[in-house]
This record gives structure tokens, sequence and C-alpha cells, in this order.
């Protein structure tokens, strides 16, 4: 019997590889690729904030899906009908 816990740290890894990479990609590696003009410094910094602004902004999302600070509020009948019904 897999414990869940280890189940739900295992589903999280693939996407956290992916995302990891391409906003390091957008944070790290674009802002090299960024042609030489007068404004390239502002394009850098603006790649490197948005990568890091939507690294944060993921992580945060897919944290609290994996562990959520309230779950499915249930009144006593619908606890009572579930215990019947799925034994």
């Amino acid at each position: 019997m897999v414990d869940s816990r280890l189940h739900a740290e295992a589903d999280i890894t693939i996407p956290l590889a992916v995302m990891s990479i391409l906003c390091g990609i957008v944070g790290i590696v674009a802002p090299f690729l960024v042609p030489k003009g007068p404004n390239r410094g502002i394009i850098q910094v603006m790649l490197v904030t948005t990568a890091v602004c939507f690294y944060i902004f993921w992580l945060c999302a897919i944290l609290a899906q994996m562990n959520p600070l309230f779950g499915p509020e249930l009144n006593t009948e619908a606890m009572y009908i579930i215990s019947q019904k799925w034994k």
C-alpha cells in the first residue's frame, strides 16, 4: 500500500521540474538573447521580473491545491447518507 503523501510528492515532481525549467529559460536565458538597443536593460529586467513573479504565483497556486486549508463541509445528514452508501 502506497502512502498518499508519498504519492502526492511524486505527482508534483514533474510539473515542478517543467515549470522551473521554463521559468529559468525566460528569466535566465532570454535576457541574453535580447538584441542591442536603447531599451535592452529595461527588457531584460522585465523578462527576469516576469519569470520570478510567474513562478512564485504558480508555486503558491500548486502548493495551495496540494494542502488546502479547509475541505468540504458536510452536514450530519449528508455524512450519514455517504457512510451508508459507501460503507
